[in-house]
């Protein structure tokens, strides 16, 4: 017993020593000038490509009395009228959502009285504003389209703007070409500073991918005027897009 008591006391020492000589290395590291010796590059990498998909907002306005079953029916009508027309023109299902869907009431204000009594508001009718987005991969069928969602029940029609359905594979471009930029940046700062790179200590990434807007039509009054006027639809040009992203490399100095 006296043996194994030795024993378990000696292993408990040796492991006691151990830890301790772990957190006095890790903190001398710590404390290393190597830890603060450090440097950050950024670079910024570019990919241009074509967008592949096209989407545009549509909205159907209904206003009426009281009766919110009959505007509803209205409304519904209406913005299922607009959803088929864009089926019928090569829209997926899929690519059409519905965005939002609010009803509002609408009040009517009365002036207070000269003794200082001030009716209260009352409620008149109903405003239902119903808004979906649509995504489109014809382009062919864009100006038609904007044309065509407004001829078939829709108030409005907004925020056309062009995408890549799937962005990975510009991104990889553009990541790729900012990390080279920023790795000859480093090797050329620790060439003039006549000291070696460490090793990569972190990478952060901003990524730029912006959207333009490209055509937006004014309230329904003046659409259907444009419609009824024998106007021809828009003619809608996709253009390029340029996808970038700036990374920050930060490297120890040797």
């Amino acid at each position: 017993m006296k043996n194994l008591k030795s024993l378990a006391l000696v292993v408990f020492i040796a492991f006691l020593c151990y830890g301790t000589v772990s957190y006095v290395n890790s903190y001398s590291k710590s404390i290393q000038p190597t830890s603060f010796r450090n440097f950050s590059v950024s670079a910024e990498g570019k990919s241009v490509s074509i967008p592949d998909v096209a989407e545009f907002n549509f909205s159907v306005v209904t206003e009426g009395g009281k009766n919110v079953a009959d505007l509803q029916k209205t409304n519904t009508e209406k913005v299922n009228k607009a959803i088929e027309f864009a089926k019928s023109n090569d829209v997926d299902k899929k690519d059409i959502k519905t965005e939002s869907y609010n009803l509002s009431p609408r009040y009517q204000y009365y002036e207070c009285k000269t003794n200082g009594v001030c009716p209260p508001s009352e409620i008149t009718g109903y405003t239902i504003t119903q808004s979906v987005s649509v995504k489109v991969r014809n382009f062919d069928k864009i100006g038609d389209l904007l044309a065509g969602v407004v001829k078939n029940g829709a108030n409005t029609v907004s925020e056309l703007s062009f995408k890549l359905d799937d962005p990975t594979q510009a991104e990889d471009a553009a990541r790729k070409e900012a990390i080279e930029k920023a790795q000859k940046k480093a090797e050329q700062i620790a060439d003039a500073g006549g000291f070696s790179l460490g090793k990569l200590l972190s990478i952060e990434e901003g990524v730029s991918s912006p959207v333009y807007p490209m055509y937006s039509s004014g309230r329904a009054e003046s659409s259907k005027m444009m419609l009824d006027s024998a106007v021809p639809a828009p003619a809608i040009e996709a253009g390029s897009k340029e996808t970038t992203i700036t990374v920050t490399l930060k490297y120890e100095i040797d």
